[in-house]
């Protein structure tokens, strides 16, 4: 099923896919196929979906995705706003005040769980971890959402289209801009010894580009005499130049010192480009990677010819590509799959597999790229579910999103009225929150390897056990422990406060699973293990595990049905088949 663009459609095969072109492939074969894919690359599958789309065409999904109306946090946090501004100037100790302040984070989780784009909407949150901007920090971006939205916005409706354009998009984000600090970065002035800001230049380089290191069309670093590194100092002091003059675009406003001295009094700048001021850019020779932009050319010239030079780098498609394999499919990918992947993206086309193509033709197609990362047979064959190196420590968020999508029914997916999504950041919690990463650097590091572990022993990438201690394990169990118990908690009487009785009404039933499917298997444990293992680890728990873990809810009393399926559901979602996506 393959495969990065360039190479033959493949045939059709004993496992049933169609010719080219033809309305099934294999993708989609089984249940437990299609549970695979689309735990790769949603959200996490609903029952409806695997009961609609197994036998039917995994193209033809991926194509209709591509064209599915697009999902944005923007709207979310306006409508947020229409609703309860009022409510906040009246009492801003209200409630109501962390419905409007935590809309972003509102507006991915409704996105994440209910969103039809799921294609697009994991896509962003895979290049939401290479492009981190935080409002962990309790400053301006924290105080004024609508900067990481408009931010977030880019990336969700860029996620199919070239990658050069997202380039321009972040850098002339404000969210962008205040994070890695070139917003309000002037030219060098030799009388007071002022820089310009290093920060983006170094960032954009190391992680959202090329790297450090050279490195081969499949990924790994390039030996050979000498250096290999990508950049010197002076590339990087060359590049800042660029980043100079950048600040909130103040058209319109009459004293522009004031948006210098209070940049959140003016949160409307803050969804609309940077403004790079010709006064503040520096006029100076510009040299970095081996490319000059002559002195005196101007500000916004100086980015599109900085950007295009960086993004025509050997190293981007490797190193884009291989951290989509991670985000996608298997942290440890092989470097013949990084191979095929960048080769997608440096043709812009990839072949699905049903052998029709996707892709624009431009270098830096993402739809093309993502293609390649989830059709190629490294993701597809049946040899991942036995190779103990393929595969990736699902992250929290992705483990509790699959929860949420296999047992919560839509109408109770409603993120602003359940107070336990607004902080998932603490190690007690999820150790992880949308938008939310402790530094540029990630939750994790892509070229993370565990030490004191087989994998680490192996050389292996496992970025995601960079959350795995031993305070983030029981965190984990505790909160998804609440969570599949939801319906026992309703709200504590302070949470009631602010609220009108139809918002109280909403958040009793905020995120209570429907267990109608599994209460009827109760009395059954074997038969219950057998069908969680269906709908959550997708037939991958051997039958001594299920027979296990059947034992120890056998233990409970037959009576108590709702307490035998809590505990079922909460040892599958603990268990390594759940834990580990192969």
């Amino acid at each position: 099923m393959l495969a990065a663009c360039g190479s033959s459609p493949a045939p059709a095969g004993p496992d049933g896919g169609g010719p080219p072109g033809s309305a099934t492939d294999a993708v989609f074969a089984t249940n437990a196929s299609t549970s695979r894919f689309l735990t790769q690359a949603t959200f996490g599958p609903r029952p409806v979906d695997v009961a609609a789309l197994t036998g039917s065409s995994a193209s033809a999904w991926f194509r209709a995705q591509l064209d599915a109306p697009v999902s944005l946090l923007l709207p979310t946090l306006d409508e947020a706003a229409e609703l309860y501004e009022e409510r906040v100037e009246a009492d801003p100790e209200s409630v109501a005040e962390a419905f409007l302040f935590e809309a972003t984070t509102h507006g991915f989780w409704r996105h994440a769980l209910r969103g039809e784009d799921q294609l697009r909407q994991r896509m962003a949150w895979a290049l939401a971890q290479i492009f981190v901007v935080s409002n962990g920090g309790g400053e301006v971006l924290s105080d004024v959402p609508s900067a990481v939205a408009y931010f977030e916005d880019g990336l969700i409706a860029g996620a199919f289209g070239n990658f050069r354009d997202l380039l321009t998009h972040v850098t002339y984000a404000p969210a962008m801009g205040y994070y890695l600090t070139f917003l309000g970065s002037q030219k060098a002035d030799p009388a007071t010894g002022r820089q310009p800001d290093e920060n983006y230049a170094r960032e954009l380089l190391q992680l959202f580009t090329i790297g450090v290191l050279e490195l081969g069309p499949d990924g790994v670093p390039v030996t050979r005499e000498g250096r290999t590194e990508t950049y010197t100092n002076d590339d990087i002091t060359g590049l800042a130049r660029v980043f100079t003059g950048f600040h909130l675009d103040a058209t319109g406003i009459e004293n522009r010192a004031d948006v210098r001295e209070d940049p959140a009094g003016y949160p409307e700048l803050w969804r609309m480009p940077l403004r790079v001021y010709p006064s503040r850019h520096s006029d100076r020779e510009k040299s970095f990677l081996g490319a000059t932009i002559p002195p005196g050319t101007p500000g916004d010239e100086s980015v599109r010819l900085a950007l295009d030079a960086i993004f025509a780098h050997p190293n981007v498609a490797p190193f884009i590509g291989r951290q989509l394999i991670q985000r996608f499919v298997t942290t440890a990918p092989d470097p013949a799959y990084v191979a095929r992947v960048a080769a997608a993206f440096e043709a812009g086309t990839a072949t699905l597999a049903d052998g029709s193509q996707v892709g624009s033709g431009s270098r830096g197609d993402l739809a093309a790229t993502l293609a390649a990362v989830l059709f190629d047979d490294a993701a597809r064959g049946p040899e991942g579910l036995a190779d103990t190196s393929f595969g990736k420590v699902r992250e929290p968020m992705l483990r509790y999103a699959a929860f949420a999508r296999a047992f919560i029914p839509e109408d109770r997916l409603t993120p602003r009225f359940y107070f336990e999504l607004n902080d998932t950041s603490q190690p007690e919690a999820l150790a992880q929150h949308p938008y939310r990463a402790r530094s540029v650097f990630n939750f994790y590091r892509p070229g993370y390897v565990a030490p004191g572990t087989e994998s680490g022993a192996a050389g292996l990438t496992a970025p995601e056990l960079q959350l795995v201690n031993a305070t983030t394990v029981p965190g984990y169990a505790n909160f998804m422990f609440f969570s599949v118990t939801r319906e026992a908690w309703g709200l504590e009487p302070e949470d009631e406060e602010g609220l009108t009785a139809e918002e109280r009404d909403a958040a009793r039933q905020a995120f209570v699973p429907d267990y109608a499917a599994e209460l009827a298997l109760a009395g059954d444990p074997a038969a219950l293990l057998s069908h969680l293992d269906a709908r959550l680890t997708y037939g991958a728990m051997p039958a001594a595990r299920r027979a296990a873990l059947a034992a120890l809810v056998a233990q409970l009393d037959a009576g108590d049905e709702l307490a035998r399926v809590h505990l079922a559901v909460w040892l599958v979602l603990t268990s390594p088949e759940f834990l580990v996506q192969r």
